[in-house]
């Protein structure tokens, strides 16, 4: 043999040396990878408390990632918090009231839906017809919240807060008459005994406004139950106008508030007697 058929022949063994070691290398490292990757499932598995803080760790440096690149301080929570709720997930009679009610007051939809579908649960649960409790907050409120008027009634119904802060207790304190959820329940709690204490609805209204005991209620009667009418007519699938919005409250004539203040405490306080 030649001296260069020696030298590629010795390339050839040097070459398949190479590419023998390599793959035993390879092979030897998926090996240990396997079984590296073994033990940490049979870990995982057997040790919860281990998978739960690897999850935490890597969702916080998710988390974390993400903040540095919208700039915003994320907040996985936040969609818990907000009442709100698809009005196509409604029947079908609720969900035509949530679109009129967010036409004519000019709110969302998915917030006026989560109240509507509340309306509709605590009346069933309290004997009180859903478009009834719905018409005061539109007339109270406008659907507004945050509303407060002169004499320290709060929120989406308007409830005297200082006077019920006890019932607000279970819904962690007298700052829940702005939640929505919360301020309705309690709205409709002090609805439902200024009804039996004036055994109608209408004498209701009277002590719920806190009128009872003067001549004129300022309108607010009517108004409640005009809207309460217009909101049957779209439950029952009726086709009705969109008119102008009544006044956010208070609706009542400065003078009939005034008036009845001493009376106004009536709207929530008649719960303190009973």
């Amino acid at each position: 043999m030649t001296a260069l058929g020696q030298i590629a022949r010795g390339l050839r063994t040097f070459a398949s040396d190479i590419a023998e070691g390599f793959f035993e290398i390879t092979h030897n490292g998926f090996a240990l990878l396997g079984l590296a990757v073994a033990f940490a499932v049979i870990t995982l598995t057997a040790r919860p408390d281990l998978r739960q803080a690897g999850e935490e760790e890597l969702m916080g440096w998710l988390q974390s990632r993400q903040e540095a690149l919208t700039g915003l301080q994320n907040e996985r929570d936040a969609r818990e918090r907000a009442t709100a709720t698809d009005p196509r997930a409604l029947p079908k009679s609720q969900a035509a009231v949530a679109y009129w009610l967010s036409r004519k007051y000019r709110v969302a939809p998915e917030p006026v839906s989560a109240l509507v579908a509340e309306a509709w649960d605590v009346g069933k649960r309290n004997s009180l017809d859903p478009t009834l409790i719905l018409a005061i907050m539109a007339i109270e409120s406008s659907f507004n919240p945050f509303a407060q008027s002169a004499v320290g009634a709060q929120g989406l119904m308007q409830v005297m807060t200082q006077v019920h802060s006890d019932k607000y207790q279970g819904f962690g304190g007298h700052l829940a008459a702005f939640d929505p959820v919360a301020n309705l329940r309690v709205g409709v709690k002090v609805l439902q005994d200024c009804i039996a204490r004036a055994g109608s609805i209408e004498g209701g209204l009277r002590f719920y406004v806190g009128a009872a005991n003067v001549e004129d209620d300022g309108g607010y009667t009517a108004k409640v139950l005009a809207e309460h009418s217009r909101l049957q007519q779209v439950a029952a699938g009726r086709n009705v106008p969109i008119l102008t919005p009544v006044p956010a409250a208070p609706v009542a004539p400065a003078p009939a508030r005034a008036a009845a203040a001493p009376a106004a405490t009536e709207k929530v306080a008649l719960l303190s007697q009973s």
